[in-house]
């Protein structure tokens, strides 16, 4: 005789993920026999929203897909409308977009390290429950937050949805004063960006050892951000044109977010993927700080993911620094853009992971098709994975309420966004 028993956990007011989400467990003895990560995003179009529209209106459009990482979405389309008529903007222009994406780096990582997965392994329900015992580090999250959306701020003239950024450039070019004024706080920032790779090593996180394929950009000089091929640990190297054929997006019966696999897979993007696929890229104070921390790269543990967070926090600093430091106002911030036309691709290194953009456009520059493929949706048949994997080595036999907080501490290891991602957890458990 089998029994089944089914709970809900109602949503918290104040909740660590956007969006709306649930999950579904069915297990059999210690086993897990379905993990249905279900997402529920009301379609928002964007894609359609961009047919008709002008070139020049898409890098402001695509901003608000993410209100945490704007950056990324302008950054892939402006790169991928530039491939597609043919112009180069120049080393000022490469060198300032580098720039303002580690502004975002540091931001995002900030955030979603001291608001977001340190009160999971601390054990605590809140950032707000955290700051009491943890003042200190919840202050410095804060901190480094508002570092990395000052410097988003420097080119894009504001932190959120920012609108410097332009076909061909940017719309301005900061002047020498508020770039050394930017670099005297990068400076002031980098002893706690130093100082937060040894704590994130020294959390109590979970031990996982699991098997997983690594997808990335890579740069041929530089740890990836705007450029690169992207490639992956089971050997995979190809143009950003190439990516159509080698992965396969679709729709699955349980969730309205999209499923990405690779060769019928799943596969991990994000900073893990990413430092692991690009170590030897590592400025070398970074590989420094990481080499002392004790976590040994590359590894097999999902929860080093939160190391590699914070590392890439220590490299955006050093990067926006040595980038600033020789920094030179332009005398023009943009250059001409002559549309016409063509189909052309892009992909940068979001804070979450691989983004991948493709435009078509028709004589006049206008968008004739645009796909979008973010980096959550990339990774949502790899945290189904995870789930299984990790709920039955932690045990079944705990209760519901014990999972559900497991569960929320996987999930959230991959700080997923699908609202472009997940007001958590309601959990579904059928135990046979």
């Amino acid at each position: 005789m089998s029994t089944e028993r089914q709970i809900a956990i109602h949503v918290p007011v104040l909740a660590r993920v956007e969006g709306e989400g649930a999950l579904e467990l069915r297990a059999h003895g210690d086993r897990i026999e379905d993990v249905h990560l279900r997402i529920f995003e009301p379609p928002r179009f964007f894609e359609k929203l961009l047919e008709g529209r002008d070139h020049a209106e898409v890098p402001d459009m695509v901003a608000r897909i993410c209100g945490i990482c704007p950056v990324a979405y302008q950054m892939s389309a402006v790169q991928a409308i530039e491939r597609a008529f043919g112009i180069d903007p120049g080393d000022w222009v490469r060198a300032m977009r580098r720039v303002m994406y580690c502004g975002e780096w540091i931001e995002s990582h900030a955030l979603h390290i001291h608001l977001l997965a340190a009160p999971d392994f601390l054990g605590f329900g809140s950032a707000i429950e955290m700051a009491q015992r943890h003042p200190a580090e919840v202050r410095r999250g804060l901190a480094l937050q508002g570092v990395g959306n000052e410097l988003i701020r420097l080119l894009g003239g504001r932190s959120v949805h920012p609108v410097g950024v332009c076909v061909g450039g940017f719309h301005r070019a900061p002047s020498p004063h508020e770039v050394d004024r930017m670099v005297s706080r990068l400076r002031a920032a980098l002893p706690d960006a130093e100082a937060l790779v040894a704590w994130t090593a020294g959390l109590p996180l979970p031990r996982s050892e699991q098997t997983f394929n690594s997808v990335a950009l890579r740069h041929g000089k530089e740890y990836p951000m705007n450029e690169g091929r992207i490639v992956s640990s089971g050997g995979l190297d190809i143009d950003l044109a190439d990516y159509e054929r080698n992965f396969e997006e679709s729709q699955v019966a349980h969730s309205t977010a999209l499923f990405s696999l690779h060769e019928g897979k799943p596969y991990l993007v994000g900073p893990l993927a990413r430092l692991q696929l690009n170590l030897d890229r590592l400025p070398p104070p970074v590989a420094r700080s990481l080499e002392a921390c004790g976590v040994r790269f590359p590894t097999r543990n999902m929860y080093h993911s939160i190391v590699a967070r914070a590392a890439e926090i220590l490299l955006a600093v050093h990067e926006a620094i040595r980038i600033l430091s020789g920094y030179s106002r332009p005398t023009m911030s943009r250059i001409p853009v002559r549309p016409h036309s063509g189909v052309g691709y892009g992909a940068t290194e979001a804070p979450r992971g691989l983004l991948w953009h493709r435009y078509e456009f028709d004589g006049d520059g206008r968008v004739r098709a645009a796909r979008i493929v973010p980096p959550t949706s990339q990774n949502q048949a790899r945290i189904e994975e995870d789930l299984r994997q990790s709920l039955e080595e932690y045990g079944l036999a705990h209760s519901d309420d014990e999972l559900r907080r497991r569960c929320e501490t996987v999930i959230r290891n991959y700080d997923p966004c699908i609202s472009c991602a997940t007001h958590f957890l309601q959990l579904h458990v059928s135990r046979a």
